[in-house]
């Protein structure tokens, strides 16, 4: 009987274990996390702040699903070593497993910037139901946050302050919000929207020091301007958690390296998700780690599988409205578009041309054929005998 230990209960190990029990249904499987809850669905937390979702309602896996699939998880639980040679992991209370193949599903921690305040008391990151549960805390008493950085997540966090009652002030290093995901046209028709929401943006400003007093949080800008507010939240990002991959001196980059497998340079060891680069890429996204997870746990399993990228598709709200952003979105408008555009009812829809095929998309506010152009990006197609048909019509690829 093989034992397998993972190390995370997020997507990844989540998709890692679902696999392996498919294919291995007499193994013994442990997960090992961090958190106090069971397998939940990240992207929901924002969601959770503005109290429209309790927890059980976005618990992807509760206690009686690791129970029928025979899936032992430790809860509140940190794997603080790894010892390869005698293929044991131990926890923090000094117990210690033993594995015949992990994985190392580490995820990753919320960017914290180097600046002076950013651990001040009233500063927060958003990764986790505990990080939520902090601000929720706070945002009894605040009436002001400072959202610092234009991120997806960040942003969705500080609509869900809004609904709360909060002033959201959102502080973008970039001339525009959301540079990832979003041309010019397509974000200044967004914020447009946002501010008659009630959203307040302060775009082109560098965050140089956050200075508490009495409650309240001063940030000042290296423009020399500043704004006050009783929190603050970054929505900076995310950085793999490396600790145990550097403890056993696994490659790193920008995360671990792994292979097509999803090896992680030591024998009988894999790595999926927020903590992992593949072919020099870090992708960080939840479509991302299930794949690489699903990929890992059938190769855990011994079913060769070859994982070979994945579509960077960002699909989500913003400010409760619907965004889709799919592969090249020619942010500097190099590029042959077809472009549709309805200012009022906040929808933009972007197809960007390569080619003779379609490289990428935005649709804001309006999804229609999201899936026909997600196969068309991905398989390349050939849509010179129907552009001009799209340019009239629509995005029709049925």
């Amino acid at each position: 009987m093989t034992r397998y230990v993972i190390v995370g209960c997020g997507a990844a190990g989540n998709s890692a274990a679902e696999t392996i029990r498919k294919l291995d249904p007499d193994s013994e499987i442990r997960m090992f996390t961090k958190e106090a809850a069971f397998y939940y669905y990240r992207p929901a937390l924002p969601e959770y702040l503005a109290g429209e979702k309790a927890l059980k309602g976005f618990t992807l896996h509760d206690g009686a699903w690791y129970e029928k699939n025979r899936i032992d998880v430790h809860l509140s639980t940190e794997i603080v070593r790894i010892d390869p040679g005698a293929r044991t992991v131990t926890t923090k209370e000094g117990h210690v497993f033993a594995y015949d193949r992990l994985l190392l599903a580490t995820g990753g921690k919320a960017s914290r910037p180097d600046i002076k305040g950013a651990d001040a008391p009233g500063v927060f990151t958003l990764r986790n139901l505990e990080d939520a549960d902090a601000i929720l805390k706070r945002a009894e008493s605040a009436k002001s946050v400072a959202l610092i950085g234009g991120g997806l997540l960040g942003l969705e966090a500080g609509n869900g302050l809004r609904k709360r009652g909060l002033k959201v002030t959102v502080v973008e290093r970039n001339p525009r919000m959301l540079p990832r995901q979003m041309d010019p046209a397509g974000a200044h028709l967004l914020q447009h929207k946002m501010e008659e929401m009630g959203f307040s943006f302060l775009l082109s400003e560098r965050t140089r020091e956050i200075v508490p007093a009495d409650g309240r949080l001063t940030v000042l800008f290296e423009s020399g301007n500043r704004l006050e507010a009783e929190m603050v939240l970054f929505s900076a990002g995310v950085d793999p958690d490396l600790t145990l991959a550097r403890q056993i001196g696994l490659p790193i980059g920008r995360a671990v390296k792994v292979d097509d497998r999803l090896q992680a340079g030591l024998e009988d060891i894999f790595a999926a998700g927020d903590d992992i680069e593949h072919r020099g890429r870090y992708y960080g996204s939840w479509p991302a780690a299930m794949a690489q997870g699903r990929a890992a746990g059938a190769n855990m399993a011994g079913k060769g599988t070859l994982y070979e990228g994945t579509l960077q598709a960002n699909r989500l709200k913003v400010a409760g409205i619907d965004l889709i952003s799919i592969g090249d979105i020619d942010a500097e408008g190099d590029d042959e578009c077809i472009v549709q555009e309805d200012e009022e009812k906040c929808i933009y829809r972007k197809l960007v041309i390569e080619n003779n095929s379609i490289a990428g998309a935005i649709l804001l506010g309006d999804l229609r054929g999201e899936k026909e152009i997600q196969a068309a990006i991905e398989g390349h197609k050939d849509i010179s005998s129907v552009k001009k048909k799209l340019e009239e019509e629509g995005f029709d690829l049925s």
